[in-house]
């Protein structure tokens, strides 16, 4: 495919690059209604993009970067100038507390050691991404498997991937660099987290005989593989179909109104609402299209997706009460949740 069309156009594949926020996360932005495609192909379902709406792109990389939620980040966008000064004035004022840990981030990085089929990617960024997925691993003598992340390597970044069978989760993180290559390795999910920590600099993935080879700075350290073929997520993905109805929630309510519960939780989405029900009944605001739905969750499942999921705000997109719910949220990367619904009866 090329990077443009006749009209000047852009990819969505050269809007991620050039904005440094990837191609999941496009959607999800294009989704919400902050940065809808200029065209979207009636045949393909490509999604086409001017320049100005790449400078857009790299705008909202930047506020989402600073945790701006998008009601304040379509504001700051739309709004004049004084109204946008308005609202970061304010946001950073709320952030000012964290200035010490940030002035670290922005620190000096380190030159990093060249490996051969590597991915620089931001470490700390890197280690979040991995324990927002590594929950949703699972020891299991039958599927040794399960009990590892996938890690996928590809021009667009290093996608992240855990399973037990009945949560799903999915991270992308955008590279610091260009990939000269795409491969992918499964490793065991505690030796992936004791790895990888939150710390300033740049952190390099490389394929290594099977295994993974981290490389921080001066430290090199290789991570065995497990040598078993990991679920095809991608088929599972496909094969839900169009979502019925999509909500769009503040993660935070949703997190509180789940915290007592210990059995299955009624879930009501309907009207500009979604009401949960449990030992405190409540009804969280939401923005509802769709269809109304029914359906159920458990607590000790759906909980731990809502407490890794990024940024302030959560969409739900849902196909059935039987059906998987797909949890998506996004910062400069995305993640994706798969969580099975459950009988309300047991």
């Amino acid at each position: 495919m090329t990077e443009t069309r006749d009209q000047g156009l852009l990819t969505i594949g050269a809007v991620a690059r050039a904005s440094g926020l990837t191609a999941s996360a496009l959607r999800f932005y294009g989704d919400c209604g902050l940065l809808a495609p200029a065209v979207v192909d009636e045949v393909t379902g490509y999604r086409y993009y001017t320049p100005e709406q790449c400078a857009r792109a790299v705008l909202i990389r930047r506020l989402r970067g600073i945790e701006l939620p998008l009601p304040e980040v379509a504001e700051v966008l739309d709004a004049g100038a004084a109204r946008a000064g308005e609202v970061l004035d304010r946001h950073v004022a709320e952030l000012a507390r964290r200035a010490a840990a940030a002035a670290a981030v922005a620190g000096e990085v380190r030159q990093v050691l060249a490996v051969r089929g590597g991915v620089t990617v931001d470490a700390a960024g890197f280690a979040r991404a991995v324990r927002q997925v590594v929950r949703a691993a699972v020891v299991d003598p039958e599927f040794p498997v399960l009990a590892g992340v996938l890690l996928e390597v590809d021009d667009t970044g290093v996608t992240v991937t855990a399973t037990d069978r009945y949560r799903l989760s999915t991270r992308s993180v955008a590279p610091r660099r260009g990939v000269e290559r795409s491969w992918s390795a499964v490793v065991e999910a505690g030796v992936l987290t004791a790895a990888v920590a939150e710390t300033p600099g740049e952190l390099v993935l490389a394929e290594d005989e099977g295994g993974v080879r981290i490389v921080t700075g001066a430290a090199s350290r290789r991570l065995p593989g497990i040598a078993a073929d990991f679920p095809d997520y991608r088929a599972v993905l496909a094969g839900l179909g169009p979502a019925r109805t999509r909500v769009l929630l503040g993660r935070a309510p949703l997190l509180a109104a789940l915290e007592a519960a210990t059995a299955p939780v009624p879930l009501v989405v309907a009207g500009a609402g979604v009401a949960l029900g449990g030992p405190v009944p409540v009804t969280l605001p939401a923005t509802v299209t769709g269809t109304p739905l029914r359906l159920a969750f458990d607590p000790r499942v759906l909980r731990p997706a809502v407490e890794d999921a990024l940024g302030p705000e959560l969409m739900l997109d849902l196909t059935a009460p039987d059906q998987p719910v797909v949890l998506r949220s996004a910062t400069d990367g995305d993640l994706t949740t798969l969580v099975m619904p459950v009988d309300p009866a047991h």
